[in-house]
């Protein structure tokens, strides 16, 4: 799993300043590690509202990884404009996508900040290794089921992130999105990313991975929300 994340890294060919979109999650946290062992010149990215669990988290995991690490702070003014913004670019998508193309482009705007060329996400782990908890939900109805869910998320998440890098006007690299990582996860034993019902856990084999990149265990097994949870953007979205 390592070899693979990191040869999904290399052909990238990230060869400037790039920002991580980091939350501090396993995934983020991971790909920041993996980019630094490989040279890559990063500096670790957060959004989020006062006091939301990315941006509390995000700073107790960047001091672990040592590395450079900007955090905006979302205002409830600005976040009225930009959500205006979005809804006038993307129009009848759904909640999600509005939530991700929002917090995107708060990301972006701390890249630029900051002169950096572009953004390296780690998006692409929760639709493969069956991060999402509908994987959990679904998981007993066998793996048809799960891998019908799991092309779905995929091509929605590909479709989505190619609207965002058009919109936020900045490059984007998705390692863990490229056809030789999806179609290499899909050799991955089910096992290894969901074992029932009651897994609460999953993302077993990105887990380990993780841990052997030298991660402490209470990151590499926290469980966390998904982005627009995790900013609090979907709180103000609905409020």
């Amino acid at each position: 799993m390592y070899d693979a994340m990191r040869q999904a890294l290399c052909a990238c060919d990230v060869k400037y300043s790039v920002g991580v979109a980091f939350s501090g999650g396993v995934d983020s946290a991971a790909l920041a590690r993996l980019c630094h062992m490989c040279d890559c010149d990063i500096t670790l990215l957060t959004v989020g509202f006062d006091n939301s669990h990315d941006v509390e988290y995000s700073k107790k995991v960047s001091s672990i990884l040592k590395l450079p690490h900007h955090i905006h702070v979302i205002q409830r003014d600005e976040f009225d404009h930009i959500r205006s913004i979005i809804h006038d670019k993307i129009g009848k998508k759904s909640l999600s996508w509005h939530e991700n193309c929002i917090a995107f482009y708060f990301v972006s705007k701390l890249a630029k900040k900051y002169n950096l060329n572009a953004i390296i996400t780690a998006n692409g782990v929760d639709e493969l290794y069956c991060g999402y908890d509908v994987y959990r939900r679904i998981c007993d109805r066998g793996i048809d089921a799960i891998l019908s869910v799991m092309h779905d998320k995929i091509s929605n998440e590909v479709a989505m992130l190619r609207i965002i890098s058009k919109i936020c006007n900045i490059t984007m690299h998705h390692p863990f999105l490229s056809q030789d990582f999806i179609d290499y996860s899909f050799t991955i034993p089910l096992y290894d990313k969901i074992r029932g019902t009651d897994d609460y856990t999953r993302k077993h084999a990105i887990r380990a991975a993780a841990e052997q990149m030298g991660l402490p265990h209470d990151v590499c097994y926290k469980r966390k929300k998904a982005l627009q949870y995790g900013t609090r953007i979907h709180h103000h979205m609905i409020s």
